[in-house]
């Protein structure tokens, strides 16, 4: 808009013509030697702003040459709407009349575009507060307005400009609006299809006549720029699939009498389907052609493939690029033979002029700092031009994950053909995120989970977080604060303190309570690009209250765990053995990351180990888990996801494996259709019917599969997607003494099984998944439920879940 505006800047046609008038009125003046000049007229522009404009000064030589020069002189300013000048003897006076001053500019009724950057770029044109008004310059500014309505398909927006004059010569300027409705695409036709179905060619478009959430990816809403883009696409299918000389005749857009309603017509030629028949190289590839013909994903026999031609080309530039050549010119040569329908292509490299990098510039960080953005760069500023470390310097400032787009662009300089620049524009997102989570039982209604965080704190890249859990039973608080440039060479520092307090399901006021207490700070080095390796240690404390002390509500590994004696009736607990233990552990880990983004990945994967081992204190013990994701691009619409998670654990000298160290799954980030962490072993039932806590184990397997299509109604909008998955996994321990039975042993270490559709939407707040499943392999209830020695309890289901900032 702002570019729009500059083609404004014009003087005055009415200036113009006054000053020819007044220049007139100069004329015919007998030159005589100038002894007095005065000044009239002037309100608020300083009196030395107009004897600096003259072209003549006290004694100088006037005559009617100087005088026209003048009055031009004092138009140009701006800073006037007449200008005289009269002869007195040998006085001259300058007879001013001032502009009106703009005492505010003011829009009504805009919805489309933001007040504040209209004002902003009226402002840039000269229409802001304090500055002379122009009224043409106004007229050319409600013209502009009026056109970029039109390019949001609001056809019948009006603008009507009030100018209101006010006290001491000063105006108010107010632009009002009025938006009316958009026009609406009626209808979308391709003519000229033989081969392909046209409803086959108008999906592959982002724009079409509506559906029911036209309200939320306005779709339906005409936009040249986006039918361009959908040209392009429908060109794109047609080349991918041997149509070589397929090209777009005409786009016919008319617009309905009453301006509400627009149809599109695209003619096409489909032309004839060409097979590769043969791939040769040409020109100067730096001695290098084996190299390059491994490159070459082009194949003969099979019909000519427009993206395979450019994946080739791509392909090529940027290993040129990577021996410093940033202008590489690579041409696809076609042979065709139309008798047989055959193409044989001639790939032809010219690699120019080797160049390095002058500056690397940064443009739309309005909070980020540049310094974030700069230390993930792997290309260097006075060094060779490397097109693989500036890919992976995007990649690796995409991954931050603070923005929704990272661009680099290569601009060369003018008079030094061996020197490019690199021009680095990312688009912000916010970065401050409330993470909610909520689930539906039997047993606790409604639980809720809550959490504020700040990915990028002042603009510095660092984290905090804060993270309380609600639940009746599993209650808790952290904090969290992450440097990832805790030292210069990117060495990360983590910093956590948390409080967890865990009762069980049939708690009652007096039950017995766990409550973890402690801090921990993690240091992460990296060792390559995308590998980092993990140090950590911690203190803390778990501590066992006993409550009002009756032994049959108090699970039985807790008990064992924590040494408690109970009475002769074995209903009340005497004493323990220790009341709370502590430890420090210590933790290594790794991670591999090389998705090509951390908000919304279609390729790539990602690796972490972690191995957590209690050192001192009264725990001893080892905690191993391992999880892999990889990302499938199997279309630009479809993406096929894997994730995988496996973990072992146990104690080791003569000590007891803590049970609050276990494993736990079950819902969202686990399997889900199933309770949070509720699967795995479970306390003992005192009486039928009693809902039991969940354990955990010390064994955990899962595994999750997800494919990710368009939202039915949403075009192609990647911040809104419907997805189908299958969970799979479960948490496995060794069996306990003097309870379980084989057969409900078995029962429990069985895996479970759900399928299901859910919806990711990239919301304001975060990434939301919400998620139906259906279990399709759970335990079911089996037994006597008045004998709690053979009954199995049924698995807790949950079919609706969701999450804002999870995955899988």
């Amino acid at each position: 808009m702002n570019k729009s505006f500059s083609r404004f800047r014009l003087r005055s046609v009415a200036a113009i013509v006054a000053s020819a008038i007044a220049a007139t009125a100069a004329w015919a003046v007998e030159p005589f030697t100038v002894r007095d000049i005065r000044v009239e007229g002037l309100q608020r522009v300083e009196p030395g702003t107009i004897f600096a404009s003259l072209p003549f000064r006290v004694g100088d030589q006037y005559n009617d040459e100087r005088g026209s020069a003048a009055i031009r002189a004092l138009f140009d300013l701006g800073l006037f709407k007449d200008v005289r000048i009269d002869v007195n003897g040998d006085v001259l006076v300058v007879i001013v009349e001032e502009r009106p001053t703009i005492a505010d500019v003011e829009f009504v009724g805009t919805k489309e575009f933001d007040k504040a950057a209209l004002q902003k770029a009226l402002r840039e044109v000269g229409l802001a507060e304090g500055r002379p008004f122009d009224k043409a310059l106004a007229d050319r500014a409600e013209q502009e307005l009026k056109r970029q309505y039109v390019g949001r398909s609001l056809y019948n927006a009006q603008v009507v400009t009030t100018v209101t004059p006010i006290e001491r010569n000063r105006v108010n300027l107010t632009f009002t609006v009025t938006e009316g409705e958009s026009a609406r695409i009626r209808e979308v036709r391709i003519v000229g299809n033989k081969d392909f179905s046209e409803s086959t060619l108008l999906s592959l478009f982002d724009q079409d006549s509506g559906g029911w959430l036209s309200w939320y990816t306005k779709s339906n809403q005409y936009s040249r720029a986006k039918l361009n883009a959908d040209l392009e696409t429908l060109r794109s299918y047609y080349l991918t699939r041997g149509y070589l000389e397929f090209h777009i005749d005409s786009t016919q857009v008319a617009i309905s009498p009453d301006r509400q309603d627009l149809s599109v017509t695209v003619n096409i030629t489909e032309g004839q389907k060409f097979v590769v028949s043969g791939v040769k190289l040409s020109g100067n590839f730096l001695g290098r052609e084996d190299e390059f013909k491994s490159l070459v994903t082009i194949q003969p026999g099979e019909p000519y493939n427009g993206e395979q031609v450019n994946e080739t080309i791509k392909a090529f530039s940027d290993y040129f690029a990577s021996f410093g050549y940033a202008f590489a010119r690579v041409q696809a040569e076609p042979e065709i033979d139309r008798v047989n329908n055959r193409v044989a292509l001639t790939l032809n490299a010219d690699p120019g002029r080797r160049v390095y990098v002058r500056r690397i510039s940064i443009g739309g960080n309005n909070r980020t700092r540049d310094e974030v953005i700069r230390r993930e760069f792997r290309q260097f500023e006075a060094s060779w031009y490397d097109g693989d470390r500036i890919k992976l310097s995007r990649d690796r400032v995409d991954r931050l994950g603070f923005f929704t787009e990272v661009n680099v662009d290569t601009q060369e300089v003018a008079g030094s053909p061996d020197q490019v620049d690199l021009v680095v524009n990312v688009a912000e997102k916010p970065t401050g995120s409330l993470q909610l989570g909520a689930g539906f039982s039997t047993a606790e209604k409604v639980s809720l989970t809550f959490g504020i965080s700040q990915e990028n704190v002042f603009g510095s890249g660092n984290y905090l977080g804060v993270q309380v859990n609600t639940s009746k039973y599993n209650r808790s608080i952290s904090l969290t604060t992450v440097d990832p440039y805790f030292t210069k060479d990117g060495i990360s520092r983590a910093i956590s303190l948390y409080s967890t307090t865990t009762r069980p399901y049939y708690t009652q006021d007096g039950d017995y309570k766990l409550v973890n207490q402690g801090g921990s700070i993690r240091f992460g080095v990296p060792f390559s690009e995308v590998d980092t390796v993990y140090f950590g240690v911690g203190l803390e404390q778990y501590k066992f209250d006993p409550g009002n002390r009756q032994a049959l509500l108090t699970p039985q590994s807790y008990r064992d765990y924590f040494g408690c004696v109970t009475d002769s009736t074995g209903q009340f607990i005497i004493s323990c053995r220790q009341d709370s233990v502590w430890g420090i552990p210590l933790t290594v880990g790794w991670s591999r990351d090389d998705r090509d983004s951390a908000l919304v990945p279609t390729r790539g994967r990602l690796q972490r180990a972690n191995l957590e081992v209690g050192s001192g204190g009264d725990m001893q013990y080892y905690k191993a888990n391992y999880q892999y994701q990889q990302f499938f691009p199997i279309t630009k619409q479809y993406t096929f996801a894997i994730n995988g998670e496996l973990g072992y654990a146990d104690a080791y000298g003569n000590k007891a494996y803590p049970i609050f160290k276990n494993f736990y799954a079950g819902g969202l980030g686990s399997v889900r259709g199933f309770e949070q962490n509720s699967l795995g072993p479970r306390d003992k039932p005192l009486y039928p019917g009693q809902e039991t806590a969940a354990l955990g184990g010390t064994k955990k397997a899962i595994f999750n599969a997800e494919l990710s299509t368009p939202f039915p109604g949403a075009g192609n909008d990647r911040t809104l997607r419907l997805y189908g998955f299958f969970d799979v996994g479960n948490v496995f321990a060794d069996r306990p003494a003097g309870f379980w039975t084989d057969a409900q042993w078995d029962a429990i270490k069985k895996v479970r099984a759900s399928v299901g559709l859910g919806i990711s939407w990239i919301s304001p707040l975060g990434p939301l998944r919400l998620a139906y499943a259906f279990p399709v392999k759970y335990q079911k209830a089996e037994g006597d439920p008045l004998d709690p020695t053979t009954f199995i309890p049924e698995d807790r289901i949950q079919r609706l879940q969701f999450q804002i900032g999870t995955s899988f």
